[in-house]
């Protein structure tokens, strides 16, 4: 399916942007992808997003959907316009001789290639990195996948839940009392396409000192292990094992989840000096000489902290709602609300950062999480829409490739667009 001429995004025009002039071809499906070669969009890439004409992203079909109660009904996937905006729409089959041969021409004209697939996939259809660096030595393939291109497991499928269930964070998340419990996010596919964002500016900048491209090889395994945090040193100083401990750090008191008057706050005035200062402000300052509490290696340990600590704290914090509390702690303690997804996108703060922008998808202004990524010397980043499916194909074909309009209409009668 595609759309007639479009112009190009105003990200991609507008001077000044950190990757401007960059050409990516996004191959991906899902969000371990897209993700990434959004975060290149809102630098300024050019991306390319390339899908099958008759088979595009299934995420266009995840819920919530806008001006419509589904694609049937004419709506728009909300979900996928998040990790989609700022990119154009190319349909290719990717199966047919023709449509092989115009992702060739396309990587010759490009920077960077991104892909999820399994491992190997590419090199079934002849796209592997081996024969399209021939075609652009310069270019840069980033894979992102479950377990990376080498290794026993790489041919493996994999999900955002596998990589959290192999990377080792599912086993340490939960409670103590109850099995283990995933990270309430996608965290799997975040994390693989952060760690590939900041591979592809890596290898972008080899190419641009050397001419040479390179494979950037991200595993969501191996994204999900580094997110353990001392897990595993943990694990090979001193032979502990990290299972789920709820809101508990496995060592530093207090510092977690404490409930107040309208919910709950995290505190993690664990040091001395705010230990002091929490005393001070509830009006019992004495209790920061009381011997059994009165310093940082005292109240890390599990017992203190149950019988005098916790109930110390849940004692002053009853009292105040989360507002109050934030107020009172002000610059000087931390302690943060722990606020609903609602109250963070009406935060001023949030609003201040411009962390929730407005996205235009089927007609509408939708709001959706902006770019924490903010260039003192860039200013804002404008932000457009997600493409429909192959929006921009016979644009693209024509600026890239100087297809006129008879050799793209043979291309669609053919199925290769």
């Amino acid at each position: 399916m595609m759309a007639g001429q479009a112009s190009r995004q105003g990200n991609r025009d507008a001077p000044g942007r950190p990757l401007a002039g960059i050409t990516v071809l996004d191959i991906t499906r899902v969000v371990a992808g897209p993700f990434c070669a959004m975060l290149l969009a809102d630098l300024g890439a050019d991306v390319i997003k390339v899908e099958h004409p008759a088979d595009p992203d299934y995420a266009r079909g995840f819920p919530p959907f806008v001006g419509g109660e589904g694609e049937a009904d004419g709506g728009e996937s909300a979900f996928f316009s998040q990790f989609n905006r700022n990119k154009r729409g190319l349909s290719l089959n990717l199966k047919t001789p023709e449509g092989k041969a115009l992702l060739k021409q396309l990587v010759a004209k490009a920077d960077v290639l991104v892909e999820n697939f399994r491992p190997g996939t590419m090199e079934k259809l002849g796209l592997g990195y081996d024969e399209l660096k021939r075609h652009n030595p310069r270019l840069v393939y980033t894979a992102i996948s479950g377990f990376g291109r080498t290794g026993p497991n790489a041919s493996r499928p994999a999900f955002d839940n596998t990589g959290q269930a192999v990377g080792g964070l599912w086993s340490m998340n939960g409670y103590p009392d109850r099995p283990p419990v995933r990270v309430g996010t996608i965290i799997g596919d975040l994390a693989a396409s952060l760690y590939a964002t900041i591979g592809t500016l890596a290898a972008l900048r080899v190419a641009e000192r050397s001419g040479e491209g390179q494979v950037v090889d991200v595993a969501q395994q191996d994204s999900i292990l580094t997110l353990t945090e001392n897990a595993v040193v943990r694990y090979t100083t001193r032979g502990e094992t990290a299972v789920p401990l709820g809101n508990e750090h496995p060592f530093v008191r207090p510092y977690g989840q404490f409930p107040c008057k309208d919910g709950y706050v995290f505190f993690g005035g664990y040091t001395d000096k705010f230990w002091r200062l929490t005393c001070e402000m509830f009006g019992e300052p004495h209790l920061a000489d009381d011997p059994e509490i009165d310093t940082m290696e005292k109240r890390f340990d599990p017992a203190v902290a149950e019988s005098r600590v916790t109930p110390l704290l849940e004692r002053w914090f009853s009292a105040y709602g989360k507002a109050e509390l934030e107020a009172m702690a002000g610059d000087r303690i931390p302690l943060s609300a722990i606020r609903t997804v609602p109250e963070v996108v009406e935060d001023p703060h949030i609003a201040a950062r411009r962390m929730i922008v407005e996205i235009p998808v089927a007609g509408e202004s939708v709001r959706m999480f902006g770019s924490p990524i903010k260039l003192s010397a860039v200013g804002e980043i404008p932000l457009g829409k997600a493409p429909a499916p192959g929006e921009h194909t016979r644009t693209l074909l024509a600026e890239l490739l100087n297809l006129d309009d008879a050799a793209i209409q043979r291309l669609v009668d053919g199925g290769a667009i």
